[in-house]
């Protein structure tokens, strides 16, 4: 089972549930953790990224794709959709392994797009707003031109986000039972949400949804076929199997294995980036 605390869960700064700080190390200040800073930099060599480049959204994913191989801890599948299809008994054959005996792996659906040239064109606005109703919905990576930002609503034309770009000293949460502990777990939390026009967001975006069941996911795609399939141009498409001119699919945990090979040319970059940190987590939706 992928470790979770539900949608019902908040945070707040006496907390000390034990799901939660368990989470909080996978993210935490060190080399060791599965989605640390230096393991997203690290890896982002395998994309052609070196430590210190910018990451747009379609990158971001692809590294924690890889990087879910070494989490050895929850049993979630990240699965990044390209070229704005979501193929269904694609995912269904990773989230449903036949040595799982039928049981469903909890998914994250990442769908990078592309929505415009140097700015978002209007005709895709409805569908946007359309998928942060859908109950499945995680937000939306994205930003401003070279500025991530996380976007987790819309109000009217109006898109909700969470900026966390605050530079914080590094530090490890632990148990949080001494007061500086309980500081530097406040510091993965944003205090207030912002909006600007959904205009004005970078053309570059991933769609997240989260299926903790096979039910969830059958009702996210009948969702996307019914909401957004007949916009006049929609977002994203849906499909059963995998179009027979596309490449094969690709292996994953192979990718992620040889591009181990770039982590000890790079180790020595990242010296400098151990003493302070920008957090990349944000708040819970």
């Amino acid at each position: 089972m992928v470790p979770s605390t539900g949608r019902d869960w908040c945070w707040n700064p006496e907390t000390c549930n034990s799901a939660y700080l368990r989470i909080l190390r996978m993210f935490e200040d060190r080399r060791a953790a599965t989605y640390s800073i230096h393991q997203i930099a690290l890896m982002g060599a395998s994309e052609g990224k070196e430590v210190g480049q910018w990451f747009g959204p379609n990158t971001v994913a692809q590294v924690l794709k890889k990087l879910s191989v070494y989490d050895e801890w929850s049993s979630a599948v990240i699965h990044v959709a390209l070229d704005n299809t979501v193929i269904v008994n694609e995912i269904k054959r990773l989230c449903k392994p036949q040595s799982l005996q039928g049981d469903w792996k909890p998914l994250v659906l990442v769908v990078p797009l592309r929505l415009g040239l140097s700015e978002i064109n209007p005709v895709y606005i409805q569908g946007l707003k359309t998928c942060f109703t859908f109950k499945q919905s995680l937000g939306v990576i994205g930003g401003k031109p070279n500025h991530a930002l996380y976007f987790i609503g819309c109000v009217g034309d109006e898109v909700i986000f969470l900026d966390p770009h605050t530079t914080q000293p590094m530090g490890l949460v632990e148990d949080k039972e001494q007061e500086h502990e309980k500081a530097l777990d406040a510091s993965y939390h944003c205090q207030y949400a912002s909006r600007m026009h959904i205009l004005h967001m970078d053309p570059s975006v991933a769609a997240c949804f989260f299926c903790r069941t096979e039910d969830d996911f059958d009702l996210l795609c009948r969702l996307i076929q019914e909401r957004l399939q007949p916009e006049k141009q929609p977002l994203f498409e849906l499909c059963s199997e995998r179009p027979r001119h596309w490449s094969p699919v690709e292996d994953g945990a192979e990718e992620a294995l040889g591009a181990t090979a770039c982590i000890g040319l790079l180790t020595k970059n990242l010296s400098t980036m151990f003493h302070y940190r920008y957090i990349i987590t944000a708040s819970e939706v």
